[in-house]
């Protein structure tokens, strides 16, 4: 048998390779401004290109201007040639802009590509301010709380990683609903500062590594789902609960404060902090709560209600500036006012006025970090930075321009570093390492 030579193996594997597929096109923008903050009248200018289009197909696109989210400024044609095309706007005073960039692609889905920013943000106010009997209303609910049992039981089990202790735990809350989770903990020492982890929106289990990672350095942990389920069932079952019972569940009973989806899992976050602080394990000292998105808006939540929460992690945070339509601007997830339908509308919106994450917000005293993003249309950056800026306490916020809600190739890194700065320095009882962001300041 005759081998091949080698300039004809060569060939030959370089021929059996599968060939490598072209990138789709897309839209790039790049702004002049790569820190999205911008003074009053100041131009904010943005360039827009095709790239990965060798032949040049696509030539012409649109854009939107939306101030605050919502209320239309800008708009007009783009046209894509030897250099990109150019958008400019400015405001003259406080508020955040949105731009939206589409490119028809003949047979697909149209180019779509987002741009942010926002002018003297450290002055965005809420819409409506907090209902007179806010305070009142949620000390009644804490004492309804309160009077129901705790009814902890913890069942060991398995953590999958040496040295950590793992329990599922379970408690009672108000008007026989339960609160579902984990713990974990290092299995050695005796005390421990306390972390508790809230959930983001949607009908999932827990996965054991959510307190398990953290437990490893050093937290004594605790992770609650947001809903009266199991927290360790197959995915079918979830699956099945958020088709049926559950599906859109943050619009039961939204008429009234009293039967709100949101009243359970607020007062679940407010009585997993006071168990973390009755655990003789805990430190005495450190005690933080952390979450995304709906878990960010629980983590004003419990922070607000729990005077012993030391700090706060909040990435994208939902739930701010419910009413912010009242104000021209785009309200956020869960999006009260677009759940009306058959309903007294009135009502809604007067609802969710006591579930707004701004109102919790100007009732935080302990050191925050928020992490949030120009182009999230989930938690629209008018609404974060105005519940930001009602923090009494030491604040950081982490503003990425190119964010959009979900973590996109990683686009949230810059939180993610800071927040693992702040764990780092609160698990050995130092203080919250604040670092202030003069841009956003007043």
């Amino acid at each position: 048998m005759r081998l091949p030579s080698p300039l004809t193996g060569a060939l030959f594997a370089l021929f059996s390779l599968p060939l490598l597929a072209a990138a789709d096109p897309a839209l790039t923008v790049t702004a002049d401004n790569p820190t999205g903050i911008a003074a009053p009248g100041q131009k904010i200018v943005w360039h827009v290109a095709v790239s990965d289009d060798p032949e040049h197909k696509i030539q012409n696109g649109t854009y939107v201007l939306k101030k605050g989210g919502a209320e239309v400024i800008g708009q007009g044609k783009l046209t894509f040639g030897a250099e990109p095309a150019t958008v400019e706007t400015s405001l003259n005073g406080p508020g955040t802009v949105l731009a939206e960039f589409d490119a028809p692609v003949e047979g697909k889905k149209p180019l779509q590509a987002f741009a942010g920013a926002a002018v003297e943000p450290g002055k965005l106010r809420p819409s409506l301010p907090a209902p007179a009997d806010f305070d009142a209303f949620w000390k009644a609910k804490i004492a309804e709380l309160t009077a129901v049992p705790e009814n902890a039981v913890l069942e060991k089990s398995d953590s999958g990683k040496e040295g950590i202790d793992y329990w599922k735990i379970t408690m009672d809350n108000i008007r026989g609903t339960h609160i579902h989770g984990q713990v974990a903990r290092p299995a050695a020492g005796e005390k421990h500062p306390a972390l508790l982890i809230v959930q983001w929106a949607g009908v999932y289990p827990l996965p054991k590594t959510f307190v398990t990672d953290r437990a490893q350095e050093g937290w004594l942990v605790l992770n609650i789902l947001a809903h009266d389920l199991p927290i360790d069932n197959p995915k079918e079952f979830y699956d099945e609960q958020g088709k049926n019972a559950l599906k859109d569940y943050t619009s039961i009973g939204n008429e009234d404060r009293e039967t709100s989806y949101f009243l359970r899992m607020f007062l679940s976050c407010y009585r997993a902090a006071e168990y973390l602080s009755k655990r003789p394990d805990w430190d005495g000292k450190t005690l933080i709560v952390s979450g995304g998105s709906q878990g960010g808006l629980q983590s004003f939540v419990t922070a607000a209600l729990n005077p012993k929460i030391t700090a706060v992690l909040a990435n994208v945070p939902a739930g701010c500036d419910n009413t912010g339509a009242e104000a021209g601007r785009n309200p956020g997830w869960p999006y009260w006012k677009n759940h009306t339908q058959g309903r007294d509308a009135k009502k809604v919106m007067e609802t969710s006025r006591y579930f707004d994450a701004m109102n919790f917000a100007a009732r935080i005293h302990c050191p925050t970090l928020v992490g949030m993003g120009l182009i999230d249309v989930t938690s629209p950056a008018s609404g974060v930075f105005s519940a930001f800026n009602q923090i009494k306490a030491p604040k950081e916020i982490v503003v990425i321009p190119n964010s959009p809600h979900q973590n996109v190739n990683g686009v949230q890194g810059p939180f993610y570093k800071r927040e693992g700065e702040w764990r780092a320095a609160l698990v050995k009882g130092q203080p919250a390492p604040v670092q202030p962001n003069t841009a956003v300041a007043p």
